[in-house]
């Protein structure tokens, strides 16, 4: 049953027609509890809120389907928006995109070009810009553009999904990079044939991939709500002696919000993902897939309007 819920809200993450009618009518049906607003002006808001309970932020400007040049250039001006922004208001934030909203499906020139307004203004500013991972058919491309723009510039990572075969190879090419990684276990709907179909080979590789990023001596975010990965990190770091400074735990903007907190006292950083925009759909179905308590919760809010 499970299963079926989270192919069912994936499936309707890749909806055009309903992609639209989200952005016309704005955030509904609990989104706002994932998203922190439609304006860079209402995501400072939050982020401000977030670093005075003294967590940190990532914060990602969202898009889907973006197959123009004009709309991969806007989205790359939002997102120099609010680098700009974070410099301004000196928040504690750093910034993550997509590589297809910066024109990944469109061509080289475009994509290249965009990231490198981007990179520039962050290098200003002082602010970190990690390139999210997507689907299994973009991640040979967006890891090549990943080692093009390191190659360049020192403030720029991108993330690791745990579910696909190839993850440890990639975790052993990366690294004469140096690289910041965030290491996640994988939100898309993939084949069997290019990933770990059961959870629990999925839940070792990623203690796998966790072990020898660390261990290689980089910097490793480990982007997870599963309090069995967030333990093994924990005992991992303390068996090895690896400083608090070296890593970091990831987690999305309003899931176990509590146990955020909990972290930041416990004296680790606490980096929050945070999302903002008109093109929330996508990114909200997939929140929802990911995890039943999700639906649970829109659900009540639907019922109390």
């Amino acid at each position: 049953m499970e299963q079926a819920m989270r192919d069912f809200f994936l499936f309707l993450s890749k909806n055009k027609t309903l992609t639209k009618l989200a952005k016309k009518y704005g955030l509904r049906f609990g989104a706002s509890r994932f998203v922190a607003g439609e304006t860079i002006e209402q995501a400072v808001n939050v982020i401000k809120d977030l670093n005075k309970k003294g967590l940190v932020v990532t914060i990602d400007y969202l898009g889907e389907f973006v197959d123009n040049e004009k709309e991969a250039n806007e989205m790359a001006d939002h997102s120099i928006e609010a680098i700009k922004a974070i410099g301004r208001e000196k928040l504690d934030s750093q910034l993550s995109l997509k590589m297809t909203s910066m024109g990944l499906d469109i061509s080289d020139d475009v994509v290249m070009r965009n990231m490198h307004r981007i990179l520039d203004t962050a290098k200003e500013n002082g602010v970190f810009v990690t390139i999210d991972m997507e689907d299994f058919s973009r991640c040979q491309k967006t890891l090549d553009i990943f080692k093009q723009l390191k190659s360049e510039y020192d403030n720029v990572g991108t993330v690791i999904q745990a579910y696909l075969y190839r993850t440890v190879q990639d975790i052993e090419d990366l690294n004469q990079y140096s690289p910041n990684l965030r290491l996640v276990k994988g939100a898309y709907k993939e084949s069997q044939e290019v990933a770990f179909p059961d959870k629990k080979d999925v839940d070792e590789n990623f203690k796998k991939i966790i072990k020898m990023h660390l261990l290689n001596g980089n910097y490793t975010a480990v982007a997870t709500h599963d309090d069995a990965i967030i333990e093994y990190t924990k005992q991992l770091v303390k068996e090895h002696n690896i400083p608090t400074s070296q890593f970091e735990f990831q987690m999305l903007y309003g899931i176990r919000p509590e146990r955020q907190l909990e972290l930041v006292k416990e004296g680790y950083k606490m980096r929050v993902y945070v999302p903002y925009g008109t093109d929330w759909y996508g990114y909200f179905m997939r929140r929802l897939a990911e995890r039943p308590a999700n639906v649970a919760f829109v659900l009540k809010g639907i019922i109390k309007k």
